[in-house]
């Protein structure tokens, strides 16, 4: 059976891509990219590396050629990736592409304020009307993206946060990957929406224990309204154009769009969910 990533050159793609190589013979493993020459340490473990491109969809369906499965991972183009994603999905049918995984969300539905709803709501309607099986890969937040502002605490003492006393179950990249390498590879996932996740939900409160731990010092917790969370991250650095989606994740999280905690990782990838205190060690 033939195996495909889109997006193989990317932080999740390499770490999907690695996995699934010990997985099965790298005869049935196809890495999709923009560009190839970014996987030649994969194209030397055996996988076939293949250019493909969203924005250029007539070369897609030639892509595909001969993949029985296909893992879509999510763009990073942030309301500018629909369109991609659909040509994807339209490629797969149309080369006899037979089951779809795709790195969406948890929850996306209009009451979640996140600012990545609409596209991975967006999608998933694209890829269950496409008549392909499908399984959604319901992705929480990267634990790793938690690091820094656990570090950034530390060093200042002090969290500022839009989350209010909402938790987020942090799931680290690598678990994400073991998850997409067992429905790649797996039977019954087929119709499933998967929320993946880590072991538990996570607060403010909790991230301010673990700089806590990491400073030797206490670190307080500040909490904010979405303004000025967004005005902090812009003085910080933080780019115009992004800080709005970040301070959406907070909203989100505050809203309990996040919390929800499943044995997805352990089930279905196989391993124990990396809590986001061994990130720290």
């Amino acid at each position: 059976m033939t195996l495909a990533i889109t997006g193989a050159s990317g932080q999740l793609g390499r770490l999907v891509a690695d996995q699934l190589l010990a997985t099965v013979d790298p005869s049935e493993v196809v890495l999709l990219t923009r560009d190839p020459a970014k996987l030649s340490e994969f194209a030397d473990r055996g996988a076939t590396v293949r250019a493909a491109d969203f924005d250029q969809p007539d070369g897609l369906v030639d892509a595909l050629a001969g993949v029985e499965r296909m893992l879509l991972i999510s763009t990073d183009v942030v309301g500018a990736r629909v369109d991609g994603h659909r040509a994807a999905i339209d490629a797969a049918v149309k080369a006899g592409v037979r089951h779809v995984a795709y790195t969406s969300i948890p929850e996306p539905t209009e009451d979640n304020p996140s600012g990545v709803v609409p596209d991975h709501a967006a999608t998933e309607d694209a890829l269950r009307a496409s008549g392909l099986a499908w399984t959604m890969l319901r992705n929480n937040l990267y634990a790793e993206m938690q690091v820094g502002t656990i570090e950034q605490a530390a060093a200042s003492g002090q969290l500022f946060t839009n989350t209010g006393d909402g938790g987020a179950a942090y799931v680290t990249r690598d678990d994400v990957a073991a998850v997409a390498v067992g429905v790649l590879t797996g039977e019954g996932h087929e119709g499933q929406a998967y929320d993946v996740t880590g072991p538990a939900a996570v607060t403010a409160t909790d991230l301010a224990a673990l700089a806590t731990k990491l400073a030797g010092r206490p670190v307080e917790v500040i909490n904010v309204d979405d303004e000025a969370y967004q005005g902090g991250l812009v003085a910080a650095g933080v780019p115009e154009a992004f800080a709005p989606l970040l301070v959406s994740f907070g909203a989100s999280i505050r809203l309990g769009k996040l919390a929800r905690v499943t044995d997805v990782v352990e089930r279905v990838g196989g391993r124990t969910p990396t809590a986001l205190e061994d990130l720290l060690s």
